[in-house]
């Protein structure tokens, strides 16, 4: 090709928007076109294209334009920038490990005797390290320019109490002898442990512990328990009241006969709850069933074990139910509630029936005043009648205010019913008719058994999917 406008007349050159990919696009030619290397090369030039050439591609084009014609082809190729790897903070003893497992018996049963393991650390020791994030890599452009590249956020302590970390905020020790626990966003503390070799009962009394409780037997009715730490039970817990910042794990069960509740800032694990309260600020996971309790999650409800079986009672979590079965051929009732923080949904709940309290009292209030208004004007209106108007008066205004500030909390919580991205109930067996899914503010009752399904919100409704 004789003029290097020429070329310009048949080819077309882009970059890509992350300057790292040049595209080359011919028309449908309707006559012959010519052009050697040097000319496409030559015209690169002209459009700020340096880097990453591929040549080998630019020589086909040049002996067979036509070949290329109508589509797009990738000329040049930079280096994309990679982003650098972010701290971490790495446990050198990791508090939630089980080295020992229940066993299962042939008939199902778990024998839960030896489950229970403590983690022991000494004054001094390392618990955790701090791994230093990683600088990005930048790249280049096909036009030959350093394209940055985003590094790596560097991880921090969370320090609890009683550990103490390096002048170089590298390494985490101990600073007493007991039992690593992790509380609420994350803390890191090492907590002295009070062990009871036995039952709580009347020979122990209820406990109020500023650290880990070790219990190497059962809660008995009636008792109650309170830890700064972590609760662990190597028995079962029946009709009692177990309270820990941290998380809660009970070996062998919760039967709550509906008396006492279990409340952990972190996380429940238990082998079976049987007509029991359970709160947590994180998670709750069960091996065997729930029945018949009521349960509320900040996080999941996860009950994936051997039978993995949720059983009448209601269940809340702020983001996802997974479960083998729910429900029953009885069709007894089970409420699944996801997507909202349990406490948010119970505080609606509350609100709406204040609402209905003050709208009686307002409608009372205002039939009474109706009357007083009627008496005045006819100027029968006693000192004391005229004493009772304006209370009511004021109990009206103080009603209004307190209508109002519920109905805008209530529109608050709403807003937040909304964002149902990640709330989701799994089935990994079957579900059973007699199941209502609540997902944010829809709910969808189902009315007959479908095995292998997950619920989620979708466009408006809950959809009820294949559970792959």
């Amino acid at each position: 090709m004789s003029s290097d406008n020429a070329i310009e007349q048949w080819i077309n050159v882009e970059i890509s928007d992350d300057r790292v990919t040049a595209l080359l696009s011919i028309p449908m030619m309707a006559e012959p076109m010519a052009c050697t290397l040097k000319d496409l090369v030559d015209y690169l030039g002209r459009c700020h294209i340096k880097h990453g050439i591929k040549h080998g591609i630019l020589q086909q084009i040049a002996e067979n334009p036509r070949g290329f014609a109508g589509k797009q082809t990738i000329i040049a190729e930079g280096e994309r920038a990679v982003a650098g790897k972010d701290g971490e903070i790495r446990m050198l003893h990791d508090p939630d490990h089980d080295n020992k497992k229940p066993m299962e018996n042939e008939d199902g049963t778990v024998d839960f005797k030896e489950i229970s393991r403590i983690l022991n650390v000494r004054k001094g020791q390392l618990i955790a390290e701090r791994i230093l994030a990683e600088d990005g890599v930048p790249g280049k452009s096909v036009t030959g320019d350093l394209i940055e590249a985003k590094n790596g956020k560097e991880a921090r302590f969370k320090i609890g109490k009683n550990v103490v970390a390096d002048a170089d905020q590298l390494a985490l020790y101990a600073a007493i002898d007991g039992m690593i626990s992790i509380t609420d966003r994350g803390k890191i503390n090492v907590f002295p442990i009070y062990e009871v070799n036995g039952d709580v009962d009347y020979r122990i009394g209820n406990i109020d512990f500023f650290g880990t409780v070790v219990i190497r037997g059962n809660v008995l009715p009636g008792f109650k328990v309170k830890s700064a730490g972590d609760i662990r039970v190597t028995g079962g817990v029946e009709s009692a009241e177990l309270e820990a910042v941290g998380s809660i794990e009970i070996s062998a069960g919760i039967l709550g006969h509906n008396k006492g509740i279990i409340r952990a800032g972190v996380n429940v694990k238990s082998a079976f709850i049987q007509d029991a309260q359970v709160e947590t600020g994180q998670d709750i996971i069960v091996t065997h069933s729930i029945m018949h309790s009521q349960i509320r999650a900040g996080r999941n409800v996860l009950c994936r074990g051997t039978k993995g079986l949720i059983i009448g009672g209601t269940v809340q979590a702020g983001e996802k139910v997974v479960a083998r079965t729910i429900g029953n051929t009885m069709s007894t009732t089970t409420a699944i509630e996801v997507g909202v923080l349990p406490e948010l949904r119970n505080e609606l709940t509350a609100l709406r029936n204040q609402l209905k309290v003050i709208a009686e009292s307002m409608d009372k209030t205002d039939k009474a005043l109706v009357l007083l208004d009627q008496m005045a004007a006819a100027g029968q209106l006693s000192p004391e009648r005229l004493s009772m108007r304006i209370k009511l008066s004021h109990t009206r205004k103080q009603a209004i205010e307190e209508q109002t500030a519920a109905k805008e909390r209530i529109l608050e919580i709403e807003k937040t019913l909304e964002d149902t991205d990640k709330a989701r109930v799994e089935v990994v067996s079957i579900v059973y008719g007699g199941t209502k899914i609540v997902i944010g503010r829809y709910t969808r009752f189902v009315k007959e058994a479908a095995p292998r399904v997950f619920f989620k919100y979708l466009d408006g409704d809950i959809a009820m999917l294949p559970n792959s």
